[in-house]
């Protein structure tokens, strides 16, 4: 049991990170970012290049790989979301917009680093042994806690920055920031750079554990939209604990489903479609409509 919670933990801080880039784009756009997935494969392969390509420090890496995204993030807000959001009066427009970036950013990844799996040496070396009752390797522990801290960071910055009340309160209400004097375009600007960068970060330190190769997109985005949909949408507490409970979810069907094959996930999914028969708002989410 011990084992099974602390591999529980451990995929839900990663999860819950990347459920966190998506979730807060949607609560300031109204937008589901297909692409995400994309995004966090590509800060896998700018950590993978900085770090072990050129041979820089990991941190090094991880940077890159956030600076990297965010300036993707704004560049497809500011150039590609902004002017559709302005034109269109249909959903389904931003919808397209993001499955066409998300195919494009799987064409760049393609031609930049190839369709092979990559990985990087080990960032720490050891295995803790805890009684026989946990077994983790320590990079494992590091890449579990950096994801945390990561975390409590973006919830501190959201709570008690400038920048994030603004945010916050755009995505309580757009037309009552913007009458309160919120400059609208910026703060959605940054927030997708934002979501971005998490996408970046999450897909750098992961980068250690599992690798990185092209096809790792879809089902990245997949997993995200499940834990958004789990803790509501829209709702950055909602995300995170989404994430977790994902992470228990598949810590536990890996385990107690192994024997009858590789069923974790349709086990999982039965599971979602009937929760969300029952609470179709997630968790922490308002009722729509």
């Amino acid at each position: 049991m011990e084992q099974i919670i602390a591999n529980g933990l451990y995929l839900g801080a990663q999860y819950a990170l990347i459920a966190l880039g998506l979730t807060l784009i949607f609560a300031l756009m109204n937008v589901l970012n297909f692409a995400h997935g994309q995004m966090y494969v590509l800060g896998g392969f700018v950590t993978y290049t900085i770090y072990a390509q050129l041979g820089m420090p990991f941190v090094a890496g991880l940077l890159a790989s956030a600076v990297t995204l965010a300036v993707v993030g704004a560049i497809v807000e500011k150039f590609l979301f902004r002017p559709v959001i302005k034109r269109s009066l249909r959903e389904e427009s931003t919808m397209l917009l993001a499955a066409g970036i998300a195919f494009f950013l799987d064409a760049v990844i393609l031609l930049a680093f190839g369709e092979k799996q990559r990985g990087v040496p080990k960032i720490i070396h050891g295995v803790l042994n805890w009684d026989f009752r946990i077994i983790m390797p320590y990079d494992r522990i590091l890449i579990g806690a950096l994801a945390i801290a990561v975390i409590a960071t973006f919830i501190l910055y959201m709570q008690y920055s400038k920048t994030g009340r603004a945010m916050r309160a755009l995505a309580q209400d757009r037309v009552a920031a913007q009458l309160m004097g919120v400059d609208v375009n910026r703060y959605s600007m940054i927030g997708f750079a934002l979501g971005a960068m998490l996408a970046g970060i999450v897909g750098g330190l992961l980068v250690t554990i599992t690798g990185v190769n092209l096809g790792m997109g879809g089902p990245t985005s997949i997993k995200a939209f499940m834990m958004v949909m789990i803790g509501g949408a829209g709702v950055i507490s909602g995300a995170i604990v989404g994430g977790f409970i994902l992470g228990m979810m598949e810590s536990i069907g890996l385990t107690v489903l192994s024997q009858y094959g590789d069923i974790t996930y349709l086990v999982i999914f039965v599971t979602l479609m009937v929760f969300l028969s029952f609470r179709p708002q997630g968790l922490m989410g308002k009722p729509w409509g």
